[in-house]
């Protein structure tokens, strides 16, 4: 019996090794090496994970940037992104006030293009490369997506995102931003720093989500309904809301995440 238990023990504990970890690479510097060597916070803080799904070829990516307001957080796989058929990334970037805007955007940028580069060594198609995150890092990923300007520097065309999928993400410019410029928090700005000054009938197909308008941060579902309404306006026929009722801005992320894997699947079937 006590050998039975042990034996028990002994498979209990060595279950992780087979886990759905084996499936990720972890901390990958997505700068250079000469940028790395260049800048200890970089090298330090500017890296990334990669999650492969298993028994799947020429598979979509999702690149999520985690949440914190910029000045906190960590890189993360998200559970509800995990064993659907899709890689994803979870990235790390710079965070205030160690450094201010727009180097964290920089940073998201830089993440971006290595995915681009680097996806189909692990078996994914560049075609198929979407850019999500949550509150701050909705954010990052429609400023990369919209403004063309920062995939510009690595030889990258925005729109060869496949999409661009923020979860509670500012459209007006981020609040900690505007804390760096000494702006208060009620004072919403539209300027370099805000997606909503770069609103593209060309953009990638944009699938907004936010959690209920009661329950939101300051404002938030409103910044996002504004953005759907510009960007029809602007002729982009491909910009969605969903509005998540009863989820507040911490809890509406987990019901997003099959709203995210939805539009990344709609989106493959379009490409092949």
């Amino acid at each position: 019996m006590k050998r039975i238990l042990l034996f028990l023990v002994f498979i209990l504990c060595s279950a992780p090794l087979f886990s759905q970890e084996d499936n990720i690479v972890k901390n990958i510097h997505y700068y250079d090496d000469k940028t790395n060597r260049s800048n200890a916070y970089i090298n330090e803080r500017c890296v990334l994970d990669v999650y492969i799904p298993k028994n799947v070829k020429n598979f979509p990516t999702v690149i999520w940037f985690h949440g914190g307001g910029l000045t906190g957080g960590q890189k993360e796989i998200p559970e509800g992104l995990k064993n659907k058929g899709v890689a994803v990334i979870g990235v790390n970037y710079r965070l205030s006030p160690k450094v201010n805007a727009p180097e964290y955007i920089e940073d998201a940028a830089a993440a971006t293009a290595w995915v681009f580069k680097n996806i189909k060594n692990y078996g994914g198609k560049e075609n198929l490369v979407f850019i999500s995150g949550h509150s701050a890092g909705g954010y990052l990923a429609i400023m990369v997506g919209l403004n063309k300007m920062y995939l510009e520097k690595y030889g990258i065309d925005a729109n060869q995102l496949a999409g661009i999928i923020p979860f509670s993400g500012q459209m007006i410019s981020h609040f900690t931003i505007r804390k760096e410029k000494g702006i208060g928090e009620l004072d919403a700005r539209i300027d370099e720093y805000a997606p909503l000054h770069f609103i593209r009938a060309d953009a990638p197909p944009l699938l907004l989500i936010t959690g209920d308008r009661e329950k939101e941060l300051l404002g938030r579902y409103e910044e996002n309904a504004y953005m759907v309404r510009m960007m029809k306006l602007k002729g982009n026929k491909e910009t969605t809301l969903y509005e998540l009722q009863g989820f507040d801005h911490g809890g509406m992320a987990q019901p997003a995440f099959p709203l995210l894997i939805d539009e990344m699947k709609r989106v493959e079937k379009l490409k092949k």
